[in-house]
């Protein structure tokens, strides 16, 4: 069925102007000349697309990866496929475009073959500029991503070329092809016709399966320092002679966050806006980034523990238009800052950091300790995330700096147990005396898990020829590989009698009835002995289990007992003994006979008072 229809007269776009009047008018007078048209201004091409490479001397920031494809056509030593990896914005597609233009330039006079520096003025180098190539095919894999697309491909590379030397296959985002499109490939790409080159390129690497990846020449395009980004616009800003602050381009170059092509889109956005110079202030209210030195004032007031000025600086920040959570990121990409020029002090020195953070930067990092910049990371780390999820972004970015500056007047972990330490020395304070049967003594790792929890891992009892006592009875199970009987040993028998080469049991009703003569078997042969395995009705003793649960019990409460853990538990509320870490004791958490005379006297001595967390030791905050 046809659509509705209606005549409208006929179109006008199409109809050719009148031609211009000839000879004079009615009484003879001249007639008046019309002027020509005017013609079309030029459609406006934005920075990325104008001053995109034609060179691999044009690619900044990869300079590796120009080396090696210098020498690869100098060599012709060329690769047959390419996969071209890299956040966007690096080079990738502009990369895989200069290499087709590589593989098929001819020269100035139609001669040349193939070369690193491509003349630019050959048919082939012009077609393959104004991306109308025939032997230069694009695809987009986001959008083709079937089987039937890659088939397409490999149709063509069984035909030669219709004017260039090379046909080559350009695949952009190929980690969205199928897994049925990737096997299709596959053959083709392990042996192409000598006239076919395929160059991928992905911001996913890792979703490329590897068989792909294994018949590929890989380069990882990286992230363009600051430096060179900042650079880079400056010279592009010369030549469409616009004037920019220096310190504008680095915020542009820091916001680019190593992508080219998104630092000039943002430079043409600035460029449109700016009347005369493009100012550091006018990039700030584009981007809705706050003032480089209103983020030190901020991280100044916090890390005193001023709230008010804290504030009082968001206030104004939020009045100008930023964005409070992009104020945390700028906090924490400060901070982190910091960390290196402590960890790393010849970074002061160091041309690849802007002046402010050289000079500032470096005088803050003086004053505040790693510690503390660890836990004023891991709180914006969170805030961010915490801004990310609220209703009111503005709210929530405060109360992260609010808890910030609360926190900066309290120790860190580390600092609390020295000063504990130290107290409990002047005061003279030392551990209770060990009752008649005392649980081993606690090390010195119980005051890290007072405040953090532990994973304690105890060694283990080394078999023996002849057992001794249950324990080892289940030691020797447990190294025959007997999980299940080992399990049943340690949870489900009370020990009423060990006299060898009898072991007497009571069984609980969980217990496998087969559980006696399996014992007896794995003890004949591990020790060359006949054993007795009976069973009785007798209580017995307490399972392995609920020995080494009371054990434990009994560490826990040895340790929470001690005055430096005492003061620890009083000055964080809610904190525990969850785990005390004790090498006298063997698998089951029970004391070991032979373990305690083979440790140091000076090793059972808990927590003196001078002790200090050792690196592994220390919590987070």
């Amino acid at each position: 069925m046809s659509g509705l229809h209606h005549e409208e007269g006929p179109p006008t776009e199409n109809i050719p102007p009148p031609p211009p009047p000839e000879g004079s008018g009615l009484f003879g007078e001249s007639l008046p000349t019309q002027p020509p048209p005017p013609s079309p201004a030029p459609a406006y091409r934005v920075l990325a697309r104008k001053y995109r490479p034609t060179r691999f001397g044009d690619l900044i920031g990869q300079e590796a990866m120009v080396r090696i494809l210098r020498n690869a056509f100098a060599q012709n030593r060329v690769a047959h496929a390419f996969m071209l990896t890299g956040v966007r914005g690096v080079g990738k597609t502009t990369t895989a475009r200069i290499i087709a233009r590589a593989l098929n330039c001819t020269g100035a006079d139609g001669t040349g073959g193939p070369t690193a520096d491509p003349c630019g003025v050959c048919d082939n180098c012009v077609a393959i500029l104004a991306d109308r190539h025939p032997d230069v095919m694009e695809m987009d894999a986001a959008s083709r991503t079937g089987v039937d697309d890659v088939r397409e491909i490999i149709e063509a590379t069984r035909y030669r070329p219709i004017q260039a030397r090379t046909k080559v296959f350009i695949i952009d985002e190929v980690h969205m092809l199928s897994r049925n499109a990737f096997n299709a490939l596959l053959k083709t790409l392990e042996e192409p016709p000598p006239h076919v080159e395929f160059v991928f390129a992905t911001t996913e690497l890792r979703k490329v399966p590897i068989t792909v990846l294994s018949r590929c020449q890989r380069f990882d395009l990286r992230r363009v320092r600051v430096g060179e980004l900042a650079t880079h616009f400056s010279a592009i800003a010369a030549k469409e002679g616009v004037q920019v602050e220096p310190a504008a381009l680095d915020l542009i170059a820091r916001a680019a966050d190593g992508s080219v092509r998104d630092g000039l889109s943002m430079l043409d956005q600035a460029i449109a806006q700016a009347d005369g110079t493009i100012s550091e202030a006018a990039v700030i209210d584009m981007l809705g980034l706050a003032d480089r030195s209103m983020v030190f004032e901020l991280l100044n007031a916090v890390m005193a523990g001023n709230p008010r000025e804290a504030l009082q600086i968001t206030d104004r920040a939020y009045e100008r238009g930023a964005d409070l959570g992009i104020v945390l990121q700028d906090l924490l990409e400060l901070v982190h800052t910091l960390t290196r020029l402590k960890s790393i002090p010849d970074l002061r020195d160091s041309g690849g950091l802007p002046e402010a953070e050289r000079t500032r930067g470096s005088v803050l990092a003086e004053r505040l300790s790693v510690p503390s910049l660890a836990r004023a990371w891991q709180m914006l780390l969170k805030g961010v995330g915490e801004v990310e999820t609220a209703p009111d972004r503005r709210a929530a970015a405060e109360m992260v700096l609010i808890r910030l500056c609360y926190v900066s007047e309290q120790p860190t972990p580390g600092d609390l147990v020295r000063q504990l330490s130290a107290n409990s020395a002047t005061v003279g304070t030392t551990p209770a005396s060990p009752s008649p049967s005392p649980p081993p003594t606690p090390s010195a790792r119980a005051v890290a898990g007072a405040v953090a929890p532990a994973v304690a891992i105890a060694p283990t009892v080394p078999a023996k020829s002849q057992p001794a006592n249950l324990r080892d009875v289940a030691a020797l199970v447990a190294e025959q590989r007997q999980a299940m009987l080992h399990a049943h040993l340690v949870h489900s028998v009370h020990l009423v009698r060990f006299a060898p080469p009898v072991i007497e049991l009571r069984p609980k009703p969980d217990a496998p009835k087969d559980l006696a003569p399996k014992l007896m078997a794995l003890l004949a042969e591990a020790t060359g002995a006949r054993w007795t395995v009976a069973l009785s009705t007798a209580e017995g003793e307490p399972t392995l289990a609920e020995q080494g649960n009371a054990a434990d019990a009994g560490r826990r409460a040895a340790a929470a007992d001690h005055p430096l853990v005492r003061a620890i538990l009083e000055a964080f509320p809610g904190a525990r003994v969850d785990t005390v870490h004790d090498s006298t004791v063997d698998a089951y958490g029970l004391p070991a006979e032979t373990a305690a005379a083979e440790v140091p006297d000076e090793l059972l001595e808990f927590a003196p008072p001078d002790a200090e967390l050792s690196d592994d030791m220390e919590p987070d905050a």
